[in-house]
């Protein structure tokens, strides 16, 4: 058996399942959103570049899969002329790590694209039925349900309806639009195409069906997070009761939606910030310290 598949592998299998698993289990990932987002994303970056790595262990004896591990784990990259000297089946072997590593990549792209239109057409049909607030900085609609929500990229503009200019105080507004711009700001539609992708592609591994469950409502309570900066934990959490039957875009933020409920409990319960981020830390600690073993066990074999 060629040893050096054990470092992937046990990458793979930590990331893709130890941590998602963790994490769905992690009450601190609520109370400290952009930790546990940065968590996910590390863990989809690390699987995929493990399954690339393991597919290319599979085609290659043990004294080329060592040369490679050396490469993934010293974060090296092949001189030019070591390209030139590869064997067929070296060759082949880099082929399928690529094929592999570029799946998610290509899905995340297509996302992207997708998003991308659909959010044009959106923008062009509010330039005919919206108008322009300059105090609001905000496009407003004529619609009698309260909603705020926002387009983020290259059309980004925040959207209030006229149900709530007039159902929310000056206040509670604020908020709802702080935590719009919040999303903008932070470009969270980026991690949303990612956590999209990876579903797509990897539709039955834990990391990817938890990941986009839990990616949208972290980034929510992230933006949650900023908002607070500008506005009060009340003028936040009845801006999100007052929005929260109000309804968005699919490719759109909206301030309320089905989270509302959950993040408002989060809003008017104040937590303190140390002991999560240590809790995350050891986390990700535990899921290093149970692929050391293999990867200390690949090391101390010779070629």
């Amino acid at each position: 058996m060629n040893h050096h598949l054990l470092p992937p592998l046990g990458l793979a299998l930590s990331s893709g399942l130890l941590i998602p698993w963790l994490l769905v289990r992690a009450r601190w990932a609520q109370q400290v959103p952009r930790l546990a987002l940065a968590v996910w994303a590390v863990s989809g970056a690390v699987f995929a570049a493990s399954a690339a790595l393991l597919a290319a262990h599979l085609m290659l004896p043990a004294d080329s899969s060592h040369r490679l591990s050396d490469v993934y784990l010293g974060f090296e990259v092949p001189a030019p002329e070591r390209l030139l000297t590869l064997t067929g089946r070296e060759h082949l072997a880099l082929t399928l790590g690529l094929v592999v590593l570029a799946l998610p990549v290509a899905g995340y792209v297509r996302e992207l694209l997708r998003a991308r239109r659909a959010r044009l057409r959106h923008a062009g049909i509010l330039r005919l039925v919206g108008r322009y607030d300059p105090a609001l900085r905000a496009t407003v609609l004529d619609h009698a349900r309260p909603a705020v929500y926002c387009l983020p990229g290259s059309s980004r503009r925040v959207v209030v309806s006229s149900g709530a200019v007039n159902t929310l105080t000056e206040a509670q507004l604020a908020a709802a639009l702080a935590h719009e711009r919040a999303h903008i700001t932070g470009r969270h539609h980026l991690l949303v195409a990612a956590a999209e992708a990876f579903a797509a592609v990897f539709p039955r591994l834990p990391l990817a069906r938890h990941g986009g469950t839990a990616v949208p409502l972290l980034l929510e309570m992230a933006a949650d997070d900023r908002a607070l900066r500008r506005c009060t934990r009340d003028a936040l959490a009845t801006a999100l009761y007052a929005l929260a039957s109000g309804q968005a875009p699919r490719e759109a933020f909206a301030a309320g939606g089905p989270s509302a409920a959950l993040r408002m409990r989060r809003i008017l319960t104040p937590h303190s910030a140390g002991h999560p981020v240590l809790r995350g830390l050891s986390t990700v600690a535990a899921a290093g310290f149970a692929v050391a073993p293999l990867i200390i066990a690949c090391c101390s074999f010779p070629n």
